[in-house]
């Protein structure tokens, strides 16, 4: 005859479910393949536990639809986007992609300072080798300063815009400037300028890029990458396709113009619930 265990020793059904949830969220964020583990946190980098950015970056949800958002937007940048074309494997590896820039984020925000400054480091070197012609004959290099402040503040932007939206939507005007200023110190050691130290800066500096920027042929196929689901289980997806979602509305009205995309204007209720509803989930799974 078989007996129940003891309550003390049943399966919690609420711990497993936490468990296979941040599985999958670390398997899509680290490749196993490479060693790769979550990075750790520590108090000895570039910022620490006080930092405005340490409570920003460390949302699952809502760096995810900031990061599509921000990749989006620096898409539109002719040089920027010949960069990626010209010199990465996005095709072919566009999750891999997606995972070294989370990476670097991670490092730089929570790493140690050895850490942030090796990271930093090597992308100076691979910003080093990226250098081509745009079809119009235009010269451009990644490490030109202009091009690293547009990638800079766009990031910056959508990751804080999405901390808002889906986390703190009464976060003071001075953490919000805290946050650009904090970020500013990763921006002017990968080389970029001008880099903003408050949110009036980064709006205004945002603005001083919509005349160059434009959308063809090639901004449409990457667009069509950064927002095609990986091949994954049903819930990774699912969680990948509402994200897309929210990235998109998350845009502004104009960089939407520019894609060609709909305004999500009819289904951005069901759009905010349902993204504000995963990222409680995940919030409480990484508790």
């Amino acid at each position: 005859m078989a007996y129940p265990l003891p309550r003390a020793l049943q399966p919690d059904p609420a711990q497993a479910l936490k468990s296979a949830i941040t599985a999958r969220v670390v398997a899509l964020f680290n490749d196993r393949g490479r060693g790769e583990a979550p990075v750790v946190r520590r108090t000895d980098g570039l910022f620490g536990p006080r930092a405005v950015a340490w409570r920003v970056h460390g949302d699952v949800a809502s760096m995810m639809v900031g990061g599509i958002a921000s990749l989006l937007l620096q898409m539109l940048h002719p040089a920027v986007l010949a960069g990626v074309w010209d010199h990465s494997n996005f095709r072919a590896d566009m999750q891999g992609r997606l995972r070294r820039t989370a990476r670097f984020i991670a490092l730089t925000t929570y790493g140690g300072r050895e850490e942030a400054e090796a990271v930093m480091a090597r992308v100076r070197q691979i910003h080093e080798r990226v250098r081509g012609t745009l079809p119009d004959g235009t010269p451009y290099a990644a490490g030109d300063p202009a091009l690293l402040a547009w990638v800079h503040v766009t990031e910056a932007t959508c990751f804080l815009s999405a901390w808002r939206r889906y986390a703190e939507p009464g976060m003071s005007l001075a953490d919000q400037d805290r946050y650009f200023a904090e970020m500013a110190q990763v921006a002017r050691a990968l080389g970029a300028a001008p880099v903003p130290c408050s949110l009036a800066e980064a709006q205004h500096l945002i603005g001083a890029y919509r005349p160059q920027l434009r959308a063809d042929a090639r901004t449409r196929e990457v667009r069509r990458l950064v927002l095609k689901a990986a091949e994954a289980d049903r819930v990774t997806a699912g969680m990948q396709v509402l994200a897309n979602q929210a990235a998109i509305d998350l845009l502004p009205g104009w960089s939407r113009r520019l894609h060609g995309l709909p305004n999500p204007l009819l289904g951005r209720p069901l759009v905010r619930a349902g993204t504000l509803g995963i990222a409680q989930t995940l919030r409480w799974a990484f508790r």
